[in-house]
């Protein structure tokens, strides 16, 4: 199994039209055991990534009971997973750059066992709080480290591409999943749901020493340590979702609210300061010179914001206005999770033969048009009319949607920079989701008016899923560009984004001094 060098040339061709850059497996050869088994256990990491996020959630009301947590304080069993995650992926994108993907890999599933285990025997809502937060910062470093493994270990083209669309697979089922189990294991107390996962992560956590490449490791990025701007950039996205989750119990204009968010942008051009002078940056502004990498973070930025957004108001809507219990919630919603889970294959096809940017908007259009086929929600709503085809369409846009932006988000970034490439479109989905999320629940909020019969229900959940529509067609405006601009090689563009990195620099410099004492 070896790496994949991208565009370490300084003529590449199209992330389309690339052909494997060295030995590995393409797209025609059989995968060996070995290279199935590392694939599997980073999609057992991302499974369990995606199942904590949903599983907590249906347990809330047991946790909220049993350790006498108020409301606001159980919001934080959820925020502080959210925290940690999105505050901390761009440092964990480059922390496997620089420290090694494997390692980065296989020590933050080490941490994210142990706090799942400390989760489930805590008896304190501050403690309970706390270990989520740590769940959250173990996965802000497996998610890019995985992500950044499968494209470094698979050629850009058909294996990188179903590469994906398994690894996509598996985030979304373990979300759908994690609703039924967690509705099974809170019937028979809610910390099983917390030590559910930690078999799971050790058993894949061995299997990783044993499977994982440890080339990735071997060929490091050998840049810097860019302190301020980790510092800077860290603050400046822990910051952002700490304001957006708390903007709703202390107002979106109120004098906290507003100095957090001025404190946010501060520290934002701080970074971005740093970032253009400094000699290793934590973010090389130069990577979004790819016009891929640009449209892929930005409808990431809409894409999980309506995508939670969605589950947020469906997930009310079904349980207080129709009656459905947790469980039948649950099965109600699967239908989307299938629909990914069965497409994988599929899906790496469509990729390989007609690219990301004409897949994404297919599958973004697909979402939106399910988002606004639950509008037509009442309180005499059912399955067959309602849910069944918005979750069919919403599936089948995810399945579409999300591998599509994985692919165009690495796709022309050199090998020592897949991990900032990862931990920026990790970043945007999860800030995405947080700042779509606290949105959506104020226009609900505010079109309820705080009544609970059916009319004020729904009148509070139709603006909240216009919400949710609107920001999924940004979203497809912002990948159309990429679909209907005229066709044409980027290779230019790409060319001079592989120059700028700093391993193409380095070896410039070489070539420049091997010049000079030649003469």
């Amino acid at each position: 199994m070896t790496d994949t060098t991208v565009l370490r040339t300084p003529t590449p061709v199209t992330a389309t039209d690339r052909p494997p850059s060295g030995p590995g497996p393409g797209a025609d050869a059989r995968w060996s055991p070995r290279l199935w088994g590392a694939l599997v256990v980073l999609c057992a990491a991302m499974f369990l990534d995606a199942l904590d996020v949903s599983m907590v959630g249906v347990a809330l009301p047991s946790i909220g009971a049993d350790l006498h947590l108020s409301d606001s304080a159980l919001q934080w069993v959820v925020s502080g997973y959210v925290l940690g995650y999105g505050g901390l992926l761009l440092l964990g994108g480059r922390a496997a750059d620089l420290l090694g993907r494997r390692r980065v890999f296989l020590v933050a599933l080490g941490v994210f066992a142990g706090a799942s285990l400390l989760g489930g025997l805590v008896d304190s809502g501050p403690l309970l709080i706390g270990a989520r937060f740590l769940k959250g910062v173990s996965a802000a470093f497996t998610a890019p480290a995985g992500l950044s493994i499968i494209t470094t270990t698979f050629p850009e083209g058909p294996a990188r591409n179903r590469a994906l669309s398994i690894y996509t697979t598996c985030s979304a089922a373990g979300f759908s999943l994690g609703l039924v189990i967690s509705g099974l294991l809170t019937s028979a107390g809610w910390r099983l749901t917390f030590l559910m996962p930690v078999p799971v992560a050790l058993v894949a956590l061995l299997a990783g020493l044993k499977l994982l490449p440890r080339r990735g490791d071997e060929h490091r990025s050998s840049g810097g340590y860019d302190v301020v701007g980790a510092v800077t950039g860290t603050a400046a996205v822990l910051l952002l979702v700490f304001t957006v989750t708390e903007a709703q119990g202390a107002g979106w204009l109120s004098p906290r609210t507003l100095g957090s968010l001025l404190l946010v942008a501060a520290l934002a051009a701080a970074f971005l300061l740093v970032e253009a002078r400094t000699a290793h940056p934590l973010v090389r502004l130069g990577i979004f010179r790819n016009a891929g990498v640009r449209r892929a973070n930005l409808t990431a930025l809409t894409l999980m914001g309506s995508y939670a957004g969605f589950q947020f108001v469906a997930t009310l809507y079904l349980q207080r206005l129709l009656g459905w219990s947790a469980l039948e919630t649950a099965l109600g919603l699967l239908p989307g999770g299938a629909v990914v889970a069965l497409s994988a294959g599929a899906v790496g096809r469509l990729l390989d033969r007609f690219g990301p940017a004409r897949v994404l908007p297919v599958g973004v259009a697909s979402m939106a048009v399910g988002y606004a086929l639950f509008l037509r929600l009442d309180e005499h709503s059912g399955f067959l009319g309602l849910v069944l085809p918005s979750m069919l369409l919403i599936g089948a846009g995810f399945a579409l949607a999300f591998p599509s932006i994985n692919v165009a988000a690495t796709s022309g970034v050199s090998d020592d920079e897949q991990g900032l490439a990862s931990g920026l479109v990790n970043t945007g989905l999860q800030v995405g989701g947080a700042i779509v999320l606290a949105a959506t629940t104020a226009v609900l909020t505010a079109g309820s008016g705080g009544g609970t019969d059916a009319h004020a229900q729904l009148a509070g959940y139709r603006p909240a899923l216009l919400l949710v529509t609107g920001t999924t067609a940004l979203g497809l405006l912002t990948a159309l560009v990429g679909a209907l601009r005229p066709a044409r090689s980027t290779t230019a563009q790409e060319a001079a984004t592989a120059r700028e990195t700093p391993a193409a620099q380095e070896a410039a410099a070489a070539r420049s001094k091997e010049v000079r004492s030649g003469h």
